[in-house]
């Protein structure tokens, strides 16, 4: 169980030094150039999605375990992929692959309105909790198989796949608004390709961007476990 005194929404710590020189030497040095999102990451206490033990490490330039076999990502990738969306404020959200909120609390800073959806119970309610304890009222945590959606609360104009598929999920492309842009990681188990899809009226183009390597997608559109 995490617990923290954090209410009403991210409040300055001694986490504020590190997060500062993160945004600065690992996202704006390597050609992070969205403002917004600068900010945001700024202002997201990162070292609160993470277990006690890695708090010290929680703005190091690399992803930390967070239970049951996930990961945080990388700070730069998070913005990385991030960024390509070009996210506005009045965009309609989904994420996949919730982890412990961090990602989704960032999003929640950037845009209207969040859904996220998480395979293991056990994380998806701990970023219930943590997200509920910063004050993300905009960001809803699903428990369910992300790479299906949320079909009911579809369209959404951006979305964003923080786990690797082996192609790009349609039941996602089928649920982007017209003008929407979506982000996944696509390739092998082992290494992948950032693939940002977009999609105007009945045309869907695809863009090929950075190599990543995250943990599988799994579920209807993903691998088998």
């Amino acid at each position: 169980m995490f617990a923290f005194l954090f209410t009403n929404g991210p409040k300055p710590s001694d986490a504020s030094q590190p997060r500062a020189r993160m945004v600065k030497e690992q996202l704006r040095a390597r050609g992070i150039r969205d403002e917004r999102l600068l900010a945001a990451m700024a202002k997201v206490p990162r070292e609160a999605f993470v277990a006690a033990e890695d708090r010290a490490a929680a703005y190091g330039d690399f992803p930390l375990p967070i239970g049951a076999r996930q990961t945080i990502s990388q700070p730069f990738m998070v913005a990385t992929m991030l960024e390509v969306l070009e996210l506005r404020s009045e965009d309609r959200v989904l994420e996949v692959g919730t982890g412990t909120g961090y990602e989704a609390a960032v999003l929640g800073e950037l845009t209207a309105e969040v859904w996220t959806v998480e395979r293991h119970a056990e994380l998806a309610d701990k970023a219930r909790e943590i997200l509920a304890q910063l004050g993300y009222a905009n960001v809803h945590v699903v428990h369910g198989d992300g790479s299906r959606g949320v079909p009911e609360h579809a369209p959404f104009n951006k979305i964003l796949v923080a786990a690797a598929a082996p192609k790009v999920p349609e039941a996602l492309v089928q649920q982007l608004a017209d003008g929407g842009r979506l982000a996944v990681p696509v390739g092998s188990r082992d290494e992948q390709q950032l693939q940002l899809v977009r999609k105007a009226g009945d045309q869907i183009t695809v863009t090929s961007h950075e190599l990543c390597r995250f943990v599988p997608l799994i579920g209807e559109a993903g691998w088998q476990a």
